[in-house]
């Protein structure tokens, strides 16, 4: 068995004396590991950095094997995430959330997404706003995906503000006022009929109420369900990301 793929560098475990098995988010082949001879070497380590983009030949005998990866870089993103504190904890959340996928399932959008977002870590501005979106996506993958284009009660698509805790679905202004104090926040820059004009950078504020809705339905479906607590990276992430740290 083989096949050549490009690949998001997501962590790695020493095995033996000088070699690793690597997890890569690659493009065609979704979350996907194997072992890499010499992956301690001088030459290896600088490649094999959380972030970076490499080209990976994996070889096995059989196809549910561990296999072996044959690593070139591609791109090189490990120095400028590390001069960033946010950066450096987006990447471990990121990391973490591709985690929640089943191995080898493809799932090419994902990698994109997470390709574009790793682009932007160091970006204070741009990362926190992406993050969201892409736990959204997460949830989207799982089978939880939110539904933010028309209010539950009314089927209209004007003036969503709301998402209800239960259903996952947007909830406009005047249906939800009665409810207000039971509802999720919608930021605007989630709302789908507006978001070719929203800027890249929306308030504060929003970007908080966005990790705020995302983190209800991560805990609700994927953390709790594992008895698991939100991620400390992604706390830190947050509150970098938004200011309150």
């Amino acid at each position: 068995m083989q096949w050549t793929d490009d690949g998001l560098v997501l962590g790695l475990r020493r095995q033996g004396e000088t070699s690793v098995v690597l997890e890569l988010m690659t493009a065609a082949h979704g979350r996907h590991l194997g072992l890499v001879h010499g992956g301690r070497s001088r030459r290896m380590q600088p490649v094999l950095q959380p972030g970076n983009r490499v080209q990976a030949t994996w070889r096995a005998r059989l196809d549910d094997s561990l296999g072996a990866y044959a690593v070139e870089p591609i791109e090189s993103v490990a120095a400028r995430l590390m001069g960033s504190g946010l950066a450096l904890h987006g990447i471990a959340h990121l990391a973490g959330l591709l985690r929640l996928l089943p191995e080898r399932d493809p799932h090419p959008e994902l990698y994109e997404a997470a390709r574009i977002l790793i682009d932007h870590l160091h970006d204070p501005d741009i990362a926190p706003p992406l993050m969201v979106r892409f736990e959204l996506a997460i949830l989207a993958e799982l089978g939880f995906g939110l539904d933010l284009s028309a209010c539950a009660a009314t089927g209209g698509n004007d003036a969503l503000i709301y998402v209800s805790p239960r259903s996952g679905r947007a909830v406009s202004a005047s249906a939800g006022e009665p409810y207000r104090d039971r509802l999720l926040a919608l930021p605007d820059f989630l709302r789908e009929r507006d978001a070719g004009s929203l800027p890249m950078t929306p308030a504060g504020r929003d970007v908080t109420a966005g990790f705020t809705l995302t983190g209800y339905f991560l805990d609700l479906h994927i953390w709790g369900p594992r008895a698991l607590p939100p991620p400390d990276a992604r706390a830190r992430f947050v509150a970098l990301g938004t200011g309150s740290a």
